[in-house]
């Protein structure tokens, strides 16, 4: 099918409250991904201080970091907007309805990208606002331009702009990078396929609609599966490696073998499932990932805060 020059009904002609036209374009910096942004650079923040780094500082980079990805998500829905409008899970995004034209969006992304590059620069460093627009750069050039449409080991390699805020959290407190930020960035390139190929085994059909390779999509689900359980396992080695080399304590320590092992028998509870032909509910990894990833990095907070 050839999505490019298929008609798509849109809102463009309705006119839009203020409000509505205010909230597409919040829906444009994909709120969601904002939060996991938070959950992984406010933790590092905290670990590269070893103790609470200043409120203005945390601000600051919260604030640069969140406009940096909302720059990137804008981009993407522009430069997906073809095949956004074929998929169900993203027909109501702005530039399919029409609350957002492609131009709006396009100024918007833009808009982003310089303020929050500029915005780091002063209120932090040029490392951290360096890191920023690298960011952006692979999100949008790597990941969408070039590998998305082209093959199924997109998300990881493009799933690199990920792993951005926790080095951009690190930088922004001691202005240079070290071993602990470097194995929390491969901790989360680790964790990106296993919580995003169950999601597209969810929406398998409606990839192969679009002709986006996803490896989800293109796999069987045991295939899928044992590649979710191998990159699982990778994940949680990797989240141990931090436990000598940032002397972490009891905390992240027992955070990191208890949330591990379940993300772990999440895994292999869907490749098993897969492999006997039942439905193998790959929405509950994708939610498991999450919760996983989230306490992980609660974790790396709490920890250096407390004497053990």
């Amino acid at each position: 099918m050839d999505i490019s020059t298929t008609s798509h009904t849109t809102a463009a002609t309705v006119p839009h409250s203020l409000g509505r036209t205010i909230r597409a374009y919040i829906t444009l910096t994909k709120p969601r991904v904002l939060e996991l942004l938070l959950v992984t650079t406010v933790p590092v923040m905290i670990l590269a201080q070893n103790g609470m780094p200043s409120i203005w500082l945390v601000l600051a980079t919260v604030i640069g970091g969140s406009m940096s990805a909302g720059s990137a998500a804008a981009f993407n829905m522009y430069l997906d907007r073809d095949i956004d409008a074929h998929m169900q899970r993203t027909v109501n995004r702005p530039l399919v309805t029409g609350e957002v034209s492609p131009r709006g969006a396009l100024i918007f992304a833009w808009t982003l990208a310089v303020v929050s590059t500029v915005w780091l620069l002063v209120t932090t460093n040029w490392l951290a606002a360096t890191l920023s627009a690298a960011a952006i750069f692979f999100y949008v050039v790597i990941y969408t331009m070039i590998l998305k449409r082209r093959t199924e080991q997109n998300i990881v390699w493009g799933g690199i702009a990920g792993c951005f805020p926790v080095v951009i959290g690190w930088t922004a407190v001691t202005g240079s990078l070290a071993w602990p930020p470097v194995i929390l960035f491969v901790l989360v390139f680790l964790w990106t396929p296993p919580h995003y190929w169950p999601l597209s085994m969810k929406y398998k059909d409606q990839y192969d609609n679009v002709d986006v390779p996803m490896l989800g999509a293109t796999r069987n689900g045991s295939q899928v599966g044992l590649q979710v359980i191998l990159y699982a396992w990778a994940t949680v080695a990797c989240s141990l490696l931090l436990i000598p080399v940032a002397q972490m304590g009891l905390v992240y320590t027992v955070s990191a073998l208890v949330f591990g092992g379940w993300f772990i028998y999440e895994s292999h509870r869907l490749y098993n499932r897969a492999v006997r032909g039942t439905e193998p509910r790959p929405m509950r990894v994708f939610h498991a990932s999450i919760t996983y990833l989230t306490l992980i990095f609660v974790a790396i907070a709490v920890d250096p805060l407390l004497p053990f």
